[in-house]
């Protein structure tokens, strides 16, 4: 009985916790990097107080967020390089992902990257997040090293290659995607290309590692 009981208040409070991600999601949507607990509180109906029980405070509030949203975009690389398709093509469909989901949620990306945006961080201000978009981007390069080295022949130090080229396509991402986002220079698609160009010539050149999935 005992068991049980824990078990329902665990899913209990895991059920309350994502419509509380989903309640910041809604804030952040409007606010962008300007989105406060106050805010947030007011969104999910509740006291500010509560809303600290449940993520401890601003910044456990942030990394619940951006685990929320990394996990989706991760899904949906990884989807991308799973494609049917020729390896020229996964590479761009895969650029092409990244660069569509800071599209379609413009708000989110400045809310996770550009913490110089917000408010002061007080009460009514936006979250201090500068020391949280590092170890995410650190996450997405980690991510892609590991797809990198257990796809693509990189020679006897391939592990050591795989992280070089995942945290450097990340970087190159994520430098060229914020620039674009900003100015939108060209479109989506001409990025896509000039991006795989940069990449494609020691893709092109490497084998598929044996015994992997392919690239």
């Amino acid at each position: 009985m005992e068991t049980t009981q824990r078990t329902d208040q665990q899913r209990s409070a895991e059920q309350r916790r994502r419509e509380l991600l989903e309640a910041a999601d809604r804030v952040v949507l409007r606010d962008g990097p300007g989105a406060s607990m106050n805010a947030i509180a007011a969104e999910a109906g509740i006291t500010k107080p509560i809303l600290y029980r449940h993520f401890g405070d601003k910044g456990g509030l942030y990394a619940a967020l951006a685990k929320r949203h990394t996990d989706a975009l991760l899904a949906s690389l990884r989807a991308a390089l799973d494609a049917p398709a020729e390896r020229r093509e996964r590479v761009e469909a895969t650029l092409d992902t990244y660069l569509a989901a800071i599209e379609a949620r413009p708000q989110v990306y400045r809310f996770l990257m550009h913490p110089s945006e917000a408010g002061p961080t007080g009460d009514q201000g936006g979250f201090d997040v500068g020391l949280h978009s590092a170890p995410l981007l650190r996450r997405l390069g980690e991510e892609l090293a590991e797809v990198i080295e257990e796809r693509v022949d990189l020679g006897p130090e391939s592990g050591r290659l795989a992280r070089v080229w995942g945290h450097g396509i990340v970087g190159m991402m994520h430098a060229a995607g914020d620039w674009w986002l900003g100015e939108r220079p060209c479109s989506r698609a001409e990025l896509v290309g000039s991006l795989a160009d940069l990449l494609w010539g020691r893709l092109a050149a490497a084998g598929n590692r044996m015994g992997g999935p392919g690239f």
